[in-house]
């Protein structure tokens, strides 16, 4: 079962978030989402269980508890939402360009 933990310490690394979820289950994997351009952890990370018991007993014990100075929140993951692929350009284009600032045509007048 994969987890969600929210609102996690800007400090917290990836060996901690294992360490924590440790006491509950097999961890297969922990990691603290980081921020690719400043290398900044973004306060959120996710934890694999090896199987959806350890996963619900992680969550019961963990939900709402102090960890590192900040009150985390923990429950199941949710799969990650398609997102439309990013497309280049986007500069202000006002096209034709025989017209006035009104869109005029010039030969409108």
């Amino acid at each position: 079962m994969k987890l969600y933990i929210g609102n996690i310490s800007y400090q917290t690394k990836d060996s901690d978030l294992e360490s924590l979820f440790a006491a509950h289950g097999d961890v297969v994997s922990a990691r603290v989402m980081m921020d690719k351009q400043t290398g900044r952890s973004r306060g959120f990370g996710f934890v694999e269980m090896a199987s959806d018991e350890a996963g619900s007993n992680a969550i019961t014990a963990c939900n709402q508890m102090n960890f590192m100075g900040r009150t985390i929140t923990v429950n199941e993951a949710r799969p990650q939402e398609q997102r439309a692929p990013r497309s280049g350009g986007g500069g202000y284009s006002r096209g034709g360009g025989r017209g006035d600032s009104y869109g005029n045509r010039r030969d409108d007048y």
